[in-house]
């Protein structure tokens, strides 16, 4: 079985992936056997169409994707002696070679036919994974050579590269005229108020996340400490990683606490924000004027 997920210099899409699962699930009801053919640049431990020998194979199945291009074209030249099947696929030009190489073309659309649901649509269902924000910073010049977070934010993102959950880059900065970023806190609190986790070098991404009662895994990129350990400390929050003890232990000991018995601290945090007993800086700011005007 083939795709666009196939080709050296294609694309593995999330609905191109559900759409081979679906001809999977009805295959193995069947009991026919098959392999898929990935691209090297996904999977690059995986089956490859470079490798495959197309003598082989009796059959050639193209799942899902528009059926166009030389890549489509050389399928047909390669696997010539094979019958060949497009499925889940849209035509555009059905006078097209690659289109016409098909011996059974089974399209979810095609002109002057009526469309079928895409086979992603009825793919087998698949658990929910984490959601989880990430907020990083590149900046802080102010703290010289106690910088950590050029190392901090590469060591976090190869490890939640491998991690199972849905990562969301995020940004605290907003700007009305930038589609990518948020224009008001509001906007940035609805996101993270529906994230499982918020994974965080921020200071404002730990207190906006603790604000709406997301748990925050939070690494302080400073040596030695800094504003985040502080409001750390200053919210009681307990899933703090410094730079200088930055490791995969420690980051997965927190990711797990974080997504069980996290959510409960968050929330409770996020109930004594909005209560507001424990004194702030604008809380004394009035004491303090008064005692200006007075001098």
């Amino acid at each position: 079985m083939t795709g666009w997920f196939s080709f050296r210099d294609g694309e593995a899409t999330a609905g191109d992936v559900l759409a081979l699962r679906r001809v999977e699930d009805v295959l193995r009801g069947t009991g026919i056997p098959y392999d898929v053919a990935w691209s090297p640049g996904f999977l690059p431990e995986a089956l490859h169409l470079d490798r495959v020998r197309p003598g082989d194979y009796s059959h050639l199945v193209f799942v899902c994707g528009p059926l166009h291009g030389p890549q489509v074209e050389e399928l047909h030249r390669r696997f010539a002696h094979c019958v060949r099947i497009a499925v889940g696929t849209s035509v555009i030009d059905p006078d097209s070679p690659a289109v016409t190489g098909f011996h059974r073309v089974l399209p979810r659309d095609a002109p002057d036919s009526e469309p079928v649901e895409d086979l992603a649509a009825r793919a087998p269902a698949v658990p929910a994974r984490p959601v989880v924000g990430v907020i990083l910073t590149y900046g802080q010049q102010e703290y010289g050579e106690q910088r950590r977070h050029g190392q901090v934010a590469e060591e976090v993102t190869r490890w939640l590269a491998g991690k199972d959950c849905a990562r969301l880059e995020l940004e605290t900065r907003l700007d009305t005229h930038d589609w990518h970023l948020s224009a008001t806190p509001a906007q940035l609190q609805s996101v993270l108020a529906r994230l499982d986790l918020v994974v965080t070098d921020r200071l404002h991404g730990l207190v906006l996340a603790l604000r709406v009662g997301t748990p925050v895994l939070a690494v302080d990129p400073v040596e030695g400490g800094a504003k985040v350990t502080a409001q750390a400390r200053a919210c009681g929050w307990p899933a703090l990683v410094a730079a200088e003890r930055l490791d995969v232990a420690q980051l997965d000991r927190w990711w797990d606490w974080c997504l069980t018995g996290g959510r409960v601290t968050a929330r409770q945090i996020r109930d004594a924000f909005q209560e507001g007993t424990a004194p702030d800086s604008a809380d004394r700011l009035v004491e303090a004027l008064a005692q200006r005007t007075a001098g």
